[in-house]
């Protein structure tokens, strides 16, 4: 069986999306993914700034990109629900 592709997850850590709640979610994320075993899966990056500070905290997964969550249980749910839909995918290796 072939090794699953890892989800990249990447929060915007620039001061204007840090401020409106990235810095809870990065936390909440490395907890969520210790806790459930998940780094064979998830790949969490951060970068300076993605350019959508005005409708910030902003995210992307998988490359679909996040804009305004406020509670990181929400981004929790959008990155299990993606893991599942991976999941689900066929295996075309």
């Amino acid at each position: 069986m072939a090794e699953k592709e890892k989800l990249q997850v990447e929060l915007c850590m620039g001061s204007s999306c840090f401020a409106r709640g990235n810095s809870a979610a990065l936390s909440d994320l490395e907890a969520y993914i210790n806790e459930n075993g998940l780094e064979d899966r998830v790949e969490l990056g951060g970068h300076l700034c993605l350019g959508k500070c005005n409708t910030g905290p902003h995210m992307r997964v998988g490359g679909k990109e996040y804009s305004g969550i406020m509670d990181p249980a929400c981004i929790i749910d959008i990155i299990a629900k993606t893991l599942e839909e991976m999941d689900a995918e066929p295996d075309l290796h």
